[in-house]
């Protein structure tokens, strides 16, 4: 038997038909849902689910957050935490798939909060996670183009001016800062500018990819200079040196898996850019973690193997080149490794940049995804400044954006859950019924345990220098949204444009005489939003 939502979607696309309305299905179940398609629709899967890869750039990612597992435990901190947020991710993938095989559109966890609530928190629920959303997405993107910029400056200090001393020892704040601000305005202007070519580049770099990590874990694994650790070691040994009791030591160090994984569901903003994304986005988010997973542990466990003395890594300012000048034995080797991790870098910025910027978009009143691009680049560029007064920036960065997007992925998971479960998503095409229903429990308390554990500090001695600002960004954008919610948005948001899915109303979708432009009356539907 049909819900409420499906048989309103089929009657209204029925009347479209009629009409020789020239769209297809995906656009006119996203006119259905009160949008105008605006984005033209040239992503296979295959790009999709390359995009997914590229948002977590998996060596990329984990080679930027090396540190945190290193202090919180070593080795096994690192094997085993890959393998515990993997499960967990896994668990949020599968949540969300569920969802968006029902409702797919780049409104994405903001809109699926919406149409998910009961009447009386509708439009509170979807304005935290849209604000969640949107500033995950931004403090995500700029943690990655700051990573990459941090990769560049520990890559350059290989090479050494006089034993034990990098190139960049004695660099100012200012001149990483500038380096920060040339690839954030280069990732920026690709998406903006080559739109068109940004399929390509996906394709292009999941076989690059694939090529850096045969090269790097060959080349480790063979040449290993210094010669290789016992396999009881890189599975078992766990030292923490940051000053937390073990345990607790331990979920501080998942901040690098939580990293890595913490983009997948941002390609959810892409859903108007591809073929049945009823189908393919599910699909990509599942399988890509799983594809993640894998790769994940073919470049951590040659890495450990290789590993020298914890102490030389801890005190690195990037630990990833250091191990690779220790086992290939030369600057110039290791130099190169790193650069399949620097290109990937500034890939998965140019992903994080449109994502963003279609997320914002969609979230934001602005009538065109440039806009939004340009107010992402803006903010990020701001933020970039705590580096002037933290070098720990990189910390606060990092975890706030996982912090803000874990929880934006949790609203519509918590609401589905609690309220719609069983009515709406028995009705998609990924309906994992009583797995999807643990995954879910799962997923929330996950969430649950993120928020506060990724404001930590990772060493108990806090110092200015080292201090974890992602307690200060989070509690400052909190503060911004809500009160903007109440000195405009209480009497003026009426949540996303949708007027189909109000599940407490049996009234159908309007129909339009033969001939009527439908896409036009996007903005009439969003008059009509209905507010508790």
């Amino acid at each position: 038997m049909q819900s409420d939502q499906a048989r309103r979607f089929s009657k209204v696309s029925v009347s479209r038909a009629e009409t020789g309305a020239d769209a297809t299905n995906a656009d006119r179940t996203l006119e259905d849902m009160g949008y105008k398609p605006e984005l033209a629709r040239n992503r296979s899967i295959w790009q999709i689910t390359f995009m997914c890869f590229i948002l977590s750039s998996v060596p990329y990612g984990l080679s930027t957050t090396l540190y945190y597992p290193l202090v919180a435990g070593g080795p096994a901190n690192i094997i085993w935490g890959w393998v515990v947020i993997s499960f967990l991710i896994v668990c949020v993938a599968i949540s969300l798939a569920e969802i968006t095989s029902v409702y797919p559109t780049s409104g994405g966890v903001y809109y699926q909060t919406f149409v998910l609530a009961p009447l009386w928190c509708r439009r509170v629920a979807s304005w935290i996670c849209g604000w969640s959303y949107v500033a995950g997405n931004i403090t995500i993107t700029l943690a990655v183009n700051f990573g990459t910029a941090l990769l560049f400056v520990g890559c350059l200090d290989v090479f050494e001016k006089s034993p034990g001393v990098g190139l960049t020892d004695d660099w100012q704040a200012y001149q990483i800062f500038l380096i920060f601000l040339a690839i954030t305005l280069l990732t920026h202007a690709i998406s903006a500018f080559a739109n068109k070519w940004l399929p390509w580049v996906e394709t292009f770099a999941i076989f690059w990819t694939i090529a850096g990590l045969i090269a790097i874990v060959v080349c480790l694994l063979a040449i290993a200079k210094e010669g290789r650790n016992k396999a009881s070691w890189v599975f078992g040994h766990f030292e923490p040196q940051a000053g937390w009791p073990a345990g607790w030591s331990f979920f501080i160090g998942l901040l690098q898996a939580a990293y890595a994984t913490s983009a997948t569901g941002m390609v959810i903003s892409l859903c108007e850019e591809v073929h049945e994304p009823a189908i393919m986005v599910p699909k990509a988010m599942v399988g890509t973690v799983v594809i993640n997973f894998v790769a994940g542990l073919i470049f951590l466990i040659p890495l450990c193997f290789v590993m020298p003395e914890l102490s030389l890594l801890i005190n690195a300012s990037q630990p990833t080149p250091v191990i690779f000048k220790h086992a290939i034995g030369n600057s110039a080797g290791a130099f190169c490794l790193t650069i399949p991790l620097l290109v990937l870098g500034l890939i998965c910025g140019v992903g994080c940049v449109t994502a963003t910027s279609r997320a914002t978009w969609a979230f934001a009143p602005y009538r065109h995804p440039l806009n939004a691009l340009a107010l992402g680049m803006a903010i990020e560029i701001v933020l970039g400044a705590i580096y002037f007064g933290s070098t720990a920036a990189y910390n606060a960065f990092s975890g706030v954006g996982v912090i803000f997007l874990t929880m934006s992925y949790a609203c519509p998971i918590a609401v589905s859950l609690i309220f719609r479960r069983r009515e709406d998503i028995k009705n998609g095409t990924f309906n994992f019924g009583i797995v999807g229903a643990i995954a879910n429990v799962l997923a929330l308390g996950w969430s649950l345990l993120a928020i506060p554990l990724f404001c930590m500090p990772t060493l108990t001695a806090v110092t200015k220098e080292n201090m974890n600002y992602a307690s200060v960004v989070f509690f400052g954008f909190v503060l911004i949204a809500a009160g903007w919610y109440v000195a405009w948005g209480y009497q003026n948001y009426r949540g996303p444009p949708t007027d189909a899915v109000d599940h407490d109303n049996e009234s159908l979708p309007p129909t339009y005489p033969e001939g009527t432009d439908v896409s036009s009356k996007s903005s009439d539907l969003l008059n009509k939003a209905k507010s508790p």
